[in-house]
This record gives C-alpha cells, structure tokens and sequence, in this order.
C-alpha cells in the first residue's frame, strides 16, 4: 500500500517510519529541508516542500496514494486546509489528521477528514489501558476485548460449564482449559475439576467484574 506523510513533526515523522518498518510504501513531505533529509534513506522518497494549493498536492502525486497523514497538526489553518483539499478537491479515500484539541478535531471532521488523531491523549488513553490490562493479566484481543486465566473457584467445581452458564450470566465465554502446560478446547459438558485453569474471553469490563467477584 502506497501512504502520504505530510508534515514531519513528532507525530508525522514516527508515523512515517512506523509504516516504512511495516514494508509500506511511505511519501513523506516537509517543507523543513533538515527533516527531510533524515528521513530520506528510510523511507520511499522524501520531498521538501511548502504545500498552498490544491495544484501543489497534484503536482506531488498524492492522487496515487491509498491514504495520506495530515501531520501538520501545529499548524491549525494549514492542516485543515490541507485536508478540505485532499477530501473535496482530490476525493482521497482514506484521509487521516492529527488534531491539536476538540475544536480542531471538530472542524477535521467538518471537512471530512475519515479520521483524526489526538497523539497526548491517544497516548495516554492506550497507556492507561495497558497498565490496566497488565495488572489483571489480560491478554487484549482489541481495545476493548480480552483473554484471561482464572483458577477455577469453589463455586465452579464439579459443575459443567453448561450449568455455569457463564456466557448467559457473566457475559463471557470459556474457551479451554489450560493443564500441562497445554491448551485443551473443551465442551459444554466438561466438569470442572480442583485446579483447573480456566480460559476466558469476553469484554473487557465484564472480565474484570468476573475476576473481581471471585
């Protein structure tokens, strides 16, 4: 996939070179000529130049791009106008915009701009999240969707986990038993055992209601 990187400030920079470790095909723009050289050998092509017209972002080839990163986002006025230009006057798909607060991100998505990044707070929000994840031990599917281990309760043993129900009443599933060191699927029909390790999937937030009530 071919992606345009403008405006190679922390957030865009790192986007860049993100992308280009993943074997993606990165463009990054900067009119600041430093910038672009660094970046030049780790990345696919690299141009210094001061984007003010939609003529200027055609002459880039930014219409050949499966999506573009607007990381101007210290400059307010430039990276909307910017995005506006790549949404209504070049009709690229997949748009993406660091944003600097609310109303920055407001007006982004005014303009159509398919998604917008606030870099603190996204930051602190995933940080947040990890260090909660960790301190349960929850293994994250998605941000909000997790795998778990619990030894198996008294209030469990000798039930079947169709007698559990734990789907119906926990909203969460068991989807294995951890023994040996192995994995074993197991059916609704399992008794659970002294000493079982159950494994669990389900949200978040119902997992750690689970582990909290045992």
């Amino acid at each position: 996939m071919k992606f345009c990187v403008i405006g190679l400030g922390r957030f865009g920079y790192q986007t860049a070179m993100s992308l280009a470790s993943h074997g993606m095909e990165v463009f990054a723009v900067d009119n600041n000529e430093e910038i672009v050289e660094s970046i030049r050998d780790k990345v696919t092509q690299s141009v210094c130049f001061r984007i003010d017209s939609e003529e200027d972002l055609r002459a880039l080839g930014i219409d050949e791009m499966d999506a573009v990163i607007v990381g101007m986002g210290e400059s307010f006025e430039e990276s909307i106008i910017v995005s506006a230009l790549l949404k209504k006057n070049l009709g690229i798909k997949y748009v993406i915009a660091r944003a600097r607060n609310k109303i920055h991100e407001n007006i982004l998505r005014l303009v159509g701009v398919d998604k917008v990044i606030m870099p603190e707070q996204d930051s602190g929000i995933r940080l947040a999240s990890s260090l909660s994840l960790k301190y349960l031990d929850f293994t994250p599917i998605t941000d909000d969707f997790s795998i778990t281990q619990i030894t198996a309760p008294t209030s469990f043993i000798s039930k079947t986990l169709a007698e559990l129900q734990l789907r119906k009443s926990r909203n969460v599933s068991c989807i294995a038993i951890h023994k040996e060191d192995s994995l074993q699927l197991v059916s609704l029909e399992y008794v659970i055992k002294e000493g079982d390790i159950l494994v669990l999937s389900g949200n978040n937030k119902d997992l750690a209601s689970l582990k909290s009530g045992l």
